[in-house]
């Protein structure tokens, strides 16, 4: 069977909405090329969407993350308290938190592309020549979205199995894995807009003289 077969094979069962057959069909190495398609049009959807709602650009991503954090904060506090006050103990208090920290991590990751915190080396780009300078950013373009694929192919993978093994979260009886899951994914299509972002202002600054190492500052702007 060609890949391209592969590739009708698992929108076929995309379209089904049937955990098993998008299990079976995301097996193959058909899923990069599906990924990748989705990772692009997904990327430029955010990436227009953003531009247009700057409310929606500046504080999706923060906002998720502080929502996580206190969650995180809240639940850990109550597990506190509920075991050498009152001598109780809820199990999933423990089992809860990490997979908030994961989805804090991952919308973190898109937003700290969009202010170019992770390995900048500011420094030394900036004592570079123009084109170096354009080539070294272009490449970090090119690594965050061949990373950005990785992430949603292999975690949109753990989640289909996840959810078709009906995997709950350990100490609770009907809240599922694949709820927190399926975030990774979502924040993957987040990186790759967050990438696009950036690229299109690189080349606009490149055109029009304007300086494209900036000194990147974590929790600052964009």
């Amino acid at each position: 069977m060609s890949i391209w077969s592969d590739v009708g094979t698992i929108i076929s069962a995309l379209l089904s909405m049937d955990g098993f057959s998008i299990r079976s069909a995301l097996r193959s190495d058909a899923a990069w090329i599906v990924g990748a398609a989705v990772l692009i049009v997904g990327g430029f959807a955010v990436a227009i969407l953003y531009r247009r709602v700057p409310l929606f650009e500046r504080y999706f991503e923060r906002s998720i993350m502080v929502t996580m954090y206190l969650a995180m904060a809240l639940i850990i506090f109550r597990g506190v308290v509920n075991r050498f006050v009152f001598e109780d103990m809820s199990s999933w208090s423990t089992t809860v938190p990490p997979l908030l920290f994961m989805i804090m991590a991952w919308f973190g990751a898109a937003y700290n592309i969009r202010v170019r915190t992770h390995l900048a080396f500011s420094e030394f780009r900036t004592a570079m020549p123009r084109p170096a300078q354009l080539a070294c950013l272009s490449l970090d373009f090119v690594l965050w979205m061949g990373f950005a694929l990785i992430l949603l192919v292999t975690t949109t993978r753990l989640t289909v199995l996840s959810a078709t093994n009906f995997q709950i979260v350990l100490g609770t009886d009907h809240t599922m894995q694949w709820w927190f899951l399926i975030t990774v994914p979502l924040a993957a299509i987040l990186m790759a807009a967050r990438a696009i972002e950036n690229i299109l202002d690189d080349v606009r600054n490149y055109r029009s003289g304007q300086p494209l190492i900036r000194q990147a500052v974590i929790g600052g702007e964009s």
